[in-house]
This record gives C-alpha cells, structure tokens and sequence, in this order.
C-alpha cells in the first residue's frame, strides 16, 4: 500500500484542504479520508485523471468538482502503471503518454494526410461536381465572359470569317456549335471557351507552318470543349470552396461559385489528363478527316521552340508542352495505319490567313 497527502476542493469552500489517500497495488482500491465527511473507497478504474503538469487531478465520476490534486511523483507514477497494465488509461492518457518523437510522428502523419486531401481528393470532388451543373450554364458562364472579353479586344472580321470557313471542312466531333474568332495580338495563344466560343490569336497563326497545323489546334481547343475541361478545371481550382455544396447537392450554391469566378476562363492551366484527352481525341479528329497526323506533332513542336523565349507565350502557360506529350502522340502515330491527303481548300484557306 502506498500512502500520500492531497489537496482537495470541495467546489463550495474557498478553502483547499489537505487529505490523506491510500492506494492497495493489489487490488486497485483507493481510500480517501475526506475532511470532516469521513472516508470512502473507490476502485481506481472508477477515478478519472488529468495530468497538469507534475500534479495530478483525481475525480469521482466526470463533475469537474470536486477533486484532489496530488503531486506525489511516486504516487502518481504507482497509479498510472497500474491502470496502464490493466488498460484503465483513457485514450487521450495514453496519447499524452506516448512521448515527443510519437507525437511528431503523428502529427507530421496528419499534415501528410490533410496535404493529400487537399491536393488529391478535394480537386477530384471539385471535378465530380461539375455534373451538378446543367451544360445550359456553360453557354451562360461562356458567353458572360466572351462577352466582357471581346469588348476591348480587337477582331480580325476578315481572318474570323476565314477561320470559321476552314473550320466548317472539319468534322470536329462538336456537341455544340462552335464560333470562331480571330483577335489581332501578338501572343502566342488560343483559348475555347464553355459555350463554343474559341478565341485565336494572330501571334499564334504567326507561327503555324501549314493548313495541318492549323487542323490540330483547331481539334485540340474543339476537344476542351466537347468535354467540358474548363468547366471541370474550374470547379477543381474552387475545390475547396465547391466541397460542401456538393455534399449538400446545393446546385445554386455551386453554379454562384463559378459564376463568380468566370473571368479566369482565359487563364485556365488544364490537367496533364485534360491535355492528354485533348491531344489524343484531336489526333483522332485528324485522322477521320485524313488530314497528316503531324500536323499535331508539328504544331507542339513549334510552340515548344517558343519556350525558350524569355517572355513565355501565353499558350503555353496555359497548355504546358513537354516531352512526354510530344512522344505519346508521336507512339501513338507510329503504331497506327493513317490515311492522308492534300486539302487544296483548306490550304488555300490557311495561306489568306496568314496574310
């Protein structure tokens, strides 16, 4: 048996008083000699404990008052081996008793964790959500922005009535009608809006070497909008806000989200995932309307070389170009049969564009 004094608080004198308790190892037992109550025994699984620094807190049942403070190291060392080799300890005890290098541990495990929910889970529920939102909102999102943006922009009417010829001698696989323009600036960039609209550059027309080169970036900005992949980029990028309302399923409450985020259409940087649907489903749209294949390669080929210029083209930003992108559609056209052929109409059309 192990003895000890206390401090007890009684929770209505403003006084602490000292009390003696004993502990039976064997048994569990604690006796307290209250003051001027008398004594009781309680099993020691039955006393709850928290550890306050070098002092202990005892209480009977879960009141915060009364209790005992006792700050007998040896006593209270006695006690908590006790309960740990009986497993009495609660789970926060035992937690506090685990040591620091344990807690570092657990919480570097639960950083990692939250880390990955952030950046794996979230962007995918971000992404998912975007079923929630009727494909009418894209042409009201789209054209809200397209809207905004063409007001202080500058149309090549020539070129815009041009592009959309060329395009109308594609089968472009497109759900919606899809509007071409031509806006006159020197930057290297071409960018599909939701509702259909896709807004080409002259600096990008600057660069292109051929009709089939025209045919891919035509079929790979067509791609993102057959599949939705700015509307699905930007519900990813407002993951965290599109969370709960998809949770609760509360439509208005996504769709005001994206709404008010809608002027970052232009700016999207789509997914390895999205560029490879985009490359691999345009290398598609060339081979069924037998346009050379390379006309895919060539075009990333030439606004890859644009990567070395200090001022990065903006299409590049937005579609990243690497090597693995220009070797998974260079396999993919050296393990397929194409059939190809001249298209005197369309490079007719593409040499008055690039006057």
């Amino acid at each position: 048996m192990i003895r000890t004094s206390g401090t007890y608080f009684d929770g209505i004198s403003s006084e602490p008083r000292r009390m003696e308790i004993a502990f039976e190892e064997g048994q569990g037992q604690l006796d307290f000699e209250f003051p001027l109550s008398g004594s009781s025994s309680w099993h020691a699984r039955e006393v709850s404990l928290e550890r306050l620094g070098m002092a202990v807190h005892l209480r009977i049942g879960t009141a915060p008052i009364p209790f005992v403070k006792i700050d007998d190291a040896a006593f209270i060392t006695a006690l908590y081996a006790y309960l740990r080799s009986r497993g009495h300890l609660p789970w926060y005890q035992r937690m506090l008793n685990l040591g620091l290098p344990v807690h570092l541990a657990i919480a570097g495990s639960l950083l990692a964790l939250v880390a990955a929910v952030y950046i794996y889970f979230l962007p995918w529920v971000g992404e998912k959500s975007v079923v929630l939102i009727p494909e009418d909102y894209d042409n009201t999102f789209g054209n809200s922005f397209y809207e905004e943006y063409i007001g202080y922009s500058t149309v090549d009417s020539t070129k815009t009535v041009d592009l959309n010829l060329f395009a109308s001698h594609l089968k472009l696989n497109n759900t919606k009608a899809l509007n071409f323009v031509v806006v006159q600036d020197e930057t290297v960039n071409a960018f599909a809006l939701p509702d259909g609209h896709i807004v080409v550059f002259t600096g990008i027309l600057e660069k292109l070497r051929g009709y089939e080169e025209l045919a891919g970036l035509l079929s790979h900005e067509a791609v993102h909008v057959n599949n939705r992949h700015s509307m699905k980029m930007l519900c990813r990028n407002l993951a965290g806000y599109l969370f709960i309302s998809a949770l609760l399923s509360d439509v208005n409450g996504i769709m005001a989200i994206v709404g008010e985020n809608i002027r970052s259409l232009q700016s999207l940087s789509y997914s390895r995932q999205f560029e490879k649907e985009a490359d691999m489903d345009g290398l598609a749209v060339l081979a069924a309307n037998k346009i050379d294949p390379k006309g895919m390669t060539g075009l990333l080929s030439r606004l890859k070389a644009e990567e070395g210029k200090i001022n990065v083209p903006a299409f590049l930003s937005s579609h990243p170009i690497t090597g693995e992108r220009l070797a998974y559609i260079d396999t993919r056209i050296k393990s397929e049969s194409y059939v190809h052929k001249e298209m005197p109409v369309l490079k007719e059309i593409f040499e008055r564009l690039k006057k």
